[in-house]
């Protein structure tokens, strides 16, 4: 199985804990030499925090288990392609590589809304995108259906 189909499942099993607690249903994991080292789901509303997206959970949580800020060689897999600030928190941590599923067409940055400027910064996220976007749509689509 494609290594990226496998830990975007683990991301979904994220996202599920969030639909469970009243969230929206996103998650995030952080992968280092193939082994999950941290693990995040939106928290926002139970936090009382706005920044409490999946991706920066995860990557707090990640540079707390390293004991570094920088996540050098780590890799982020989410189930929503990530806003701009997610997006920035990537490059700022140095995340080598950004994997997500659904494209967000109402603030996804890497390219549904904004074109993220890679060719201006400092270090530049590799990005793959789509990887199980079905599956990963679902779950948002189905938690506004049912909030409706």
């Amino acid at each position: 199985m494609d290594k990226d189909i496998l830990f975007m499942r683990k991301a979904l099993q994220e996202a599920e804990k969030a639909r469970k607690e009243g969230e929206v249903p996103v998650g995030a994991i952080v992968v280092r030499d193939k082994k999950i080292i941290a693990r995040g789901h939106n928290k926002p509303v139970s936090g009382n925090d706005p920044t409490a997206h999946a991706e920066i959970v995860a990557i707090r949580n990640a540079g707390r288990k390293t004991q570094n800020y920088r996540l050098s060689g780590c890799e982020l897999y989410v189930t929503l392609e990530p806003c701009a600030m997610c997006l920035g928190a990537a490059v700022q941590s140095r995340i080598k590589r950004l994997v997500f599923g659904a494209f967000d067409l109402k603030s996804g940055a890497v390219e549904s809304v904004m074109d993220f400027p890679f060719e201006k910064m400092n270090h530049r996220v590799e990005v793959r995108g789509g990887v199980l976007a079905e599956e990963c749509g679902k779950i948002l689509r189905t938690f506004f259906e049912r909030r409706r």
